[in-house]
């Protein structure tokens, strides 16, 4: 699924902002292994304020042409979609009446199915100084600066703006772009929008650290037109050596106008720009990511936790920083839990409560594990529906149980702690000695609520609102810890990335916990973090993850159910098979089950 909108252009042009965003949203879904474009549907959200003049003869020309021109084209669909059409305001200042009107804007959002996941192409430039990249411009040289940023940094808007002129470049461009990702010739790729040519090598530098050296001699000689107009297209990584194959066959595609080589990647982390023999600029990765973050950062130090701003934004500077990465202590594709798969699958309480959403990935995540995933809501317990004796396993998923209206997780520990049904089931699961039980996020908050009827769980911490004041959902590093868990039996000392997505999930501590830890964060260079973001929520010691006395009962913030299949994680070593690290952590279960 991907967006495309330009809602500036229809200023200058109302009707080619609508193709234009059409169009963006396809150059953005390009980078997904799609089988066809047919294959591609959209959903349009219109945005006018009808009544106001002009705007309504706007609106008509554009779905006209987005209806009639474009679609049938492409020879794609628009099943489904929306309007807003009041977009303007009225209100007085000072006696006056003020009024703000709304550009008629387009978003579209086009989805189509994926053959292969692992084939997505991303930004993250790749290697060393052995590939080059290759521009492909569907303005066809025109150069169009109307409604570009550029033009909006000097007061003004322009009268030319970029457009979709031919749908069969566009044809042409995606069916070639699937085409060569298929033959596994792209190393990298990213769409040409918002900031123009500039703006897009330098977020391919962002993501992966590296440099570019750019040559603009093919693009004309106006460097500001060829660097920042924002006309379709986007730039490909490919290797040196089949550099001209790639551009032979973009040619002989119908892109022979189109497609342009225009620099190539560079280990030391500076953004190179020559024309005609000249050097135009340079800076480093660093200043540009500065001063390209800069905006966000003030505001985050405005609305957010200053502190946490100002580390997340320090981080930038660090050429040295190595990134995501994984030192794992077992090897993860060794299903440990194969010879009992066969034998039975033991039952597991996928438990659930209203405002919880992490269910589906949980009880996937234990049923390729060789367990019987069930599906049970907090009402099966206390209307006795469904009994815990009968389940060796219960996981407690994330999501937003009550609304966190009493604290994260409190509201679902109370519904257990003052229902006598509810709180006689749980007592007598967590007395057994043949269970075992897991809970993330929300169910980690909720079972450190019951902590004073689970045995050994006294060190337990309440869960607190992050330190950074907001919602953090990301990718972590955390670091497993020697502990009695019997789910991270054999991880020690592993270091894996995870996903988190918590508010409240700052641990705060009445007793010592140290023999007990499961997980802490820890940095990209592998070290324990108190700092933002690398901690997201600031617990102390960069502890998020414990376990009770004899391990059976384990707790956490990080979503491993999140990242157990390979394919989910947003990044991930080349030599990862089918399974992630952190199915590592539901088969244990399954062989401490037996």
């Amino acid at each position: 699924m991907a967006m495309g909108e330009r809602a500036p252009i229809a200023v200058v042009d109302a009707p080619a902002s609508g193709r234009m965003a059409i169009a963006e949203a396809l150059t953005n879904l390009t980078a997904a292994r799609i089988d066809s474009l047919r294959d591609v549907k959209l959903s349009a959200n219109w945005m006018a304020a009808a009544g106001v003049s002009g705007e309504d003869a706007a609106l008509f020309d554009t779905v006209k042409t987005v209806g009639i021109d474009i679609c049938p084209a492409l020879e794609i669909a628009i099943p489904v979609g929306k309007d807003s059409l009041s977009m303007k305001t009225v209100w007085q200042d000072n006696g006056s009446d003020k009024t703000m009107t709304a550009p008629l804007s387009l978003v579209v959002t086009a989805f189509a199915p994926v053959i292969d996941i692992s084939q997505t192409l991303t930004p993250q430039l790749q290697g060393g100084e052995d590939s080059a990249l290759i521009l492909i411009d569907l303005g066809a040289g025109k150069n169009r600066l109307g409604g570009s940023v550029l033009a909006q940094v000097y007061r003004q808007m322009g009268s030319d703006c970029p457009d979709l002129d031919d749908p069969k470049l566009m044809k042409a461009f995606f069916e070639s772009i699937q085409i060569l990702n298929s033959q596994g010739k792209l190393l990298a790729y990213h769409d040409r929008s918002d900031g123009g040519l500039l703006a897009t090598v330098a977020e391919m530098m962002f993501a992966s650290r590296l440099g570019a050296a750019l040559n603009l001699d093919q693009l004309g000689d106006n460097a500001l037109d060829s660097l920042f107009n924002e006309e379709l297209g986007a730039v490909l990584q490919v290797r040196q050596s089949e550099c001209e194959e790639v551009v032979s066959f973009l040619r002989q595609a119908g892109l022979i106008d189109c497609t342009f080589v225009i620099g190539q990647v560079i280990i030391a982390p500076y953004l190179t720009l020559s024309l005609a023999g000249k050097m135009l600029y340079s800076a480093s990765r660093s200043a540009l990511q500065q001063m390209w973050s800069e905006v966000s950062y003030r505001m985050q130090a405005l609305r957010d936790n200053h502190d946490c701003a100002k580390q997340q934004f320090g981080r930038i500077s660090d050429n040295y920083d190595p990134g995501l990465h994984a030192h794992i202590t077992f090897d993860i594709n060794e299903n440990i839990s194969a010879p009992f798969i066969a034998l039975s699958r033991p039952k597991i309480a996928i438990l659930r409560e209203q405002g919880v959403n992490g269910h589906v990935e949980m009880a996937a995540a234990f049923d390729r594990a060789g367990f019987a995933s069930v599906d049970v809501h907090m009402t099966d317990i206390i209307y006795g529906r469904v009994s815990l004796q009968d389940f060796v396993g219960l996981a407690a998923c994330g999501g937003f149980s009550y609304g966190d209206v009493l604290g994260a997780g409190g509201g679902w520990a109370k519904s257990i702690l003052f229902n006598p049904r509810a709180r006689d089931e749980f007592s007598a699961f967590f007395q057994r000695t043949d269970t075992f039980a897991l809970g993330v996020c929300n169910g980690c908050q909720m079972m450190s609520g019951l902590k004073d009827i689970i045995p050994g769980a006294e060190h337990w911490p309440r869960f607190l609102r992050n330190t950074s004041e907001q919602f953090e959902a990301r990718v972590a590093m955390v670091e497993v810890q020697p502990s009695p868990s019997i789910l991270l039996a054999g991880m020690e000392g592993s270091r894996i990335p995870v996903a988190i997505a918590h508010g409240e999930g700052r641990a705060e501590f009445c007793h010592d916990a140290s023999p007990l830890i499961a997980l802490r964060y820890v940095n990209n260079y592998g070290q324990v973090c108190t700092d933002f973001p690398a901690n997201p929520n600031g617990s102390p010691d960069g502890i998020t993850g414990l376990t009770n006395a004899d391990g059976r009962f384990t707790i956490m913030m990080p979503h491993p159910e999140r990242c157990f299949r390979t394919v989910q994680n947003s990044w991930y070593p080349k030599e990862w098979q089918e399974h992630g690290a952190w199915m590592r952590l539901f088969r244990n279960a399954r062989v401490w089950v037996g």
